[in-house]
């Protein structure tokens, strides 16, 4: 049983005691009867008065809550359908006081959520506008009457997040554009003088539309100061280059070059104004001194004709380089021909160079070539042979190669400028065939120089006998050793038979001495002896010679070769 119906229980029995002490009092009393059922009738209307009170007031609590139910049911059905949230929904039965207890918190809860969306959307709003007005963008486009959605809200942060990048990579790029531009300005000595450089340059780097037309004018103002500091600079080295070669040319002194050293860096305002100032004077100087420019610039051109391998008919071409009569027009003519030869080379540098390089390949190779023929190379110290050998064969196969390499440069060089390209007013690889039969004459030549001279050695010795180069030695001063002996006349004979000449190997020449052959019968061979008591006539000459003959290592004196003299 609940304690509610045992304390209404607990009630009735209260009220019966009231009921039977009351009767009791009135009996001691002796109240009569009919005043008895008048004092009953007034406890119960008292009674029944109470309770109808309290049965009332209680009837009212029910009635506030189940109008309160309905009006937060309504209310939440309104927040739930704002909110975009799941109606809410009991779970199981419940009585009236919770149910509206329950729906009053729920209804609290949503008011609470209405409340912080709509307070975020207004901070997002205001962000929205501030970055918007910066980046020069239209606003976020949201209802600002309605509660926005959670998905909403997100991709709102997403879109004021997005904004923010934007704007922190504009004003990066904003940044580095107006230190770019300022430092331009102040190269150029440019003062702004539209509204948009002042409000670059001179206003809080906050308060400039970072838009995106606003970056495109900034990066086309920095390209046009670029151009003009560009120019500037192009000017400057060009005054300075002009300097340098009036210096040169005028045989400035190094005192009065250092005068305007300062100037000679940069490209501001006032140093291409001192520039200026400089080349003019040394113009002023310069017709002072026609004669010497001239011959100054006769000496560069000099210098360009053998760069550009200028033939000599090319070089008379120009007929004012042989004038002598200095005058300001002479002095213009060559100073046209000085830029059109320097243009042309710097045009046709990388053949020209090319061309240099095999020119000095080939030089060395012929040096090489000298040295191979020249006998005393073979008394040389220290491995310079080795190294010498080493290096032709490399020129050998580097010659090749740049001829080829150069070949296909020209021919392409010829087909873009449709004319030949000449070296010494012939085309390239026409003077490197005729520096190649050039050689190989050359070297037939010496050969046949060298066989006649063989040839006419080799007469006169058969006619007058052949000298030792060495004088013998004294037999006690080296041991007598036959077997030695013999093995090298073995290895002297058959290195002579092969070879009619042992020439280039002791850089003098010692042809091997007439020995009898078979005659046509096959008969066995007749030795003549062609030694002899007496002195033949260079006999006076065995002793000038000191030098040994290096045959394998060995060293062999005269005596070695003593059955085989002439």
């Amino acid at each position: 049983m609940r304690r509610s119906e045992v304390l209404a229980e607990e009630s009735i029995v209260c009220l019966q005691k009231a009921l039977n002490h009351l009767r009791e009092i009135w009996e001691l009393i002796g109240i009569p009867e009919d005043q008895r059922l008048q004092r009953t009738e007034v406890v119960k209307k008292h009674i029944k008065d109470l309770l109808d009170m309290m049965i009332a007031e209680e009837e009212s609590l029910k009635e506030r809550l189940i109008k309160s139910i309905s009006i937060c049911q309504k209310e939440l059905n309104t927040l739930c359908s704002e909110l975009h949230v799941e109606p809410f929904q009991e779970e199981g039965e419940t009585t009236i006081l919770q149910l509206e207890k329950d729906l009053r918190t729920q209804v609290e809860l949503m008011r609470k959520q209405k409340k912080e969306r709509k307070q975020e959307l207004k901070l997002l709003q205001e962000q929205d506008q501030e970055l918007c007005e910066i980046l020069c963008l239209p606003h976020y486009d949201v209802d600002s009457s309605s509660v926005p959605s959670l998905e909403e809200l997100s991709q709102f942060r997403q879109h004021v997040a997005t904004l923010r990048e934007t704007k922190a990579s504009r004003r990066d790029e904003f940044v580095n554009i107006k230190r770019q531009i300022i430092l331009c300005m102040e190269e150029l000595d440019h003062t702004p003088d539209t509204s948009f450089e002042r409000d670059v340059v001179c206003e809080d780097e906050d308060a400039f539309c970072l838009s995106l037309e606003n970056i495109a004018t900034l990066q086309k103002l920095l390209r046009q100061l670029e151009m003009r500091k560009s120019q500037n600079e192009a000017v400057c080295e060009g005054l300075r280059a002009q300097i340098r070669e009036l210096w040169d040319r005028l045989q400035i002194p190094a005192e009065e070059r250092e005068a305007v050293a300062t100037v000679m860096t940069g490209s501001k305002a006032k140093v291409r104004k001192a520039l200026q100032l400089e080349v003019d004077r040394l113009e002023e100087l310069k017709m002072q001194n026609m004669k010497k420019v001239i011959e100054a610039i006769r000496v560069e051109l000099a210098q360009y004709w053998d760069q550009c391998f200028y033939s000599q008919e090319q070089r008379q071409a120009f007929a004012p380089y042989y004038a002598e009569d200095y005058t300001e027009n002479l002095l213009q003519l060559h100073d046209a021909e000085i830029v059109r030869l320097r243009n042309y080379y710097e045009v046709h540098k990388e053949l020209f160079e090319g061309v240099q390089k095999w020119e000095e390949s080939w030089r060395l190779f012929l040096e090489f070539e000298r040295k191979a023929s020249d006998p005393s190379r073979f008394t040389n110290r220290g491995g310079n042979l080795l190294k010498e050998e080493k290096q032709r064969a490399k020129l050998q196969k580097i010659l090749p190669k740049l001829e080829e390499e150069l070949k296909a440069r020209i021919e392409m060089w010829e087909q873009e400028h449709s004319q030949a390209f000449v070296v010494n007013g012939q085309k390239f690889m026409e003077y490197v065939t005729e520096q190649w039969e050039m050689h190989r004459m050359e070297k037939e030549r010496a050969k046949q120089e060298r066989q006649l001279k063989n040839k006419k050695q080799t007469e006169t010795e058969m006619l007058y006998g052949s000298a030792p180069r060495t004088p013998s030695k004294r037999r006690g001063l080296v041991p007598n050793t036959p077997g030695k002996v013999r093995k090298l006349n073995t290895t002297t004979m058959s290195n002579a038979t092969a070879n009619s000449s042992i020439r280039p190997v002791f850089g003098g020449t010692i042809y091997r001495s007439p020995v009898s052959r078979l005659p046509p019968s096959g008969s066995k061979p007749v030795v003549t002896s062609t030694c002899s008591g007496k002195k033949t006539p260079r006999a006076g000459r065995h002793g000038a010679n000191k030098e040994n003959l290096e045959l394998n290592g060995s060293i062999l004196s005269a005596r070695t070769f003593k059955g085989f003299q002439i």
